[in-house]
């Protein structure tokens, strides 16, 4: 069985939705799957200033916490973050910022990876966000798998990125059927490229 662990941060929920969404098509994909937040780092002054944010926070604050221990454990990772400035959020970053032993004793080569994420606007920082995250899978020896355009889905009105799901919270009432979708297949296409890739690597 391909075990693939799901590790997002999401402030006001719209990430979490998508991970959710990841986490249930990998598993209908037959894998052994992990759900896992990043711990909050904001301070609770800042939290409670907005109330989506707060609400969130609370509905999620006892759910399990990745560790380096699921990295090794994953075949696969599917990481969701929201845009901060077209770059990943902190909360995720300082999780990734952990995994240098990991990466010196090569325990990240070859895991599958792929990333989604969730703007306030169009073109918001979308692109920037995931193709930083992939700069350290390209240090980590990773193998990215994109969405691309493999599916039809990738071509609906409020989807259109080839480099990851990508929700846009300003425009729309939630994450819709369309993101779900691409979320859905962004998964489903990456545990296939990973149990591809161990049984190929296992019979090698």
């Amino acid at each position: 069985m391909t075990n693939v662990a799901v590790i997002y941060y999401s402030s006001t929920g719209n990430v979490h939705k998508l991970a959710v969404a990841a986490a249930a098509a990998a598993e209908k994909a037959g894998a052994d799957v992990r759900l896992l937040r990043v711990p909050e780092l904001a301070p609770e002054s800042a939290i409670n200033a907005k109330e989506a944010w707060a609400k969130h926070h609370a509905e999620t604050k006892d759910s399990p916490l990745a560790t380096l221990d699921d990295l090794v454990w994953a075949d696969a990772l599917l990481f969701g973050t929201p845009t901060r400035y077209g770059l990943p959020a902190a909360q995720l970053k300082q999780f990734i910022d952990t995994t240098g032993g990991l990466w010196h004793q090569g325990k990240l080569t070859n895991k599958v990876v792929s990333s989604f994420t969730s703007t306030a606007t169009t073109h918001g920082g979308q692109e920037s966000t995931l193709l930083a995250l992939n700069n350290t899978f390209y240090h980590w020896s990773s193998i990215i798998v994109p969405p691309g355009y493999a599916d039809q889905v990738q071509f609906a009105a409020t989807n259109g990125n080839p480099y990851g799901t990508s929700h846009v919270s300003g425009t729309q009432d939630g994450v819709n059927d369309e993101n779900l979708g691409a979320i859905e297949f962004q998964a489903r296409r990456t545990v296939e490229i990973a149990t591809a890739l161990k049984r190929g690597l296992e019979a090698a």
